[in-house]
């Protein structure tokens, strides 16, 4: 095998590597599925995405990161619907009428 063979295996493996998120026991898959997309094509070095128990459920906050102004925060429940947006141009503090900041944060999910 010659070398640039040797480096160009050595490259595939590392990167798929760095691609493999290990999520924690019962993470919904579709918000699994949401992070490894996120991770793939995320243009900001800092997304991540938060649970809290909102309303009576639990609910994630995709927080797509700090490299634009105008990037709002989409907030899903465990089947990955959408139940509103924060921030934002606009700054939007409300999901169906209440403000966000009464969530109750329970931890980071993930990371980039």
């Amino acid at each position: 095998m010659n070398k640039l063979s040797i480096v160009l295996l050595l490259a595939a493996a590392l990167s798929s590597c760095k691609d493999k998120i290990d999520f924690e026991e019962g993470t919904p898959k579709c918000i699994q599925d949401r992070i490894k997309a996120i991770n793939k094509s995320s243009i900001c070095t800092d997304p991540k995405v938060y649970e809290y128990m909102f309303q009576g459920a639990t609910v994630f906050a995709m927080y797509m990161g700090s490299c634009g102004a105008d990037i709002s925060t989409e907030v899903i429940d465990s089947d990955c619907k959408t139940i509103g947006f924060l921030g934002g141009f606009s700054g939007v503090t409300k999901i169906n009428g209440e403000e966000f900041s009464n969530a109750k944060f329970v931890k980071t999910v993930w990371e980039k």
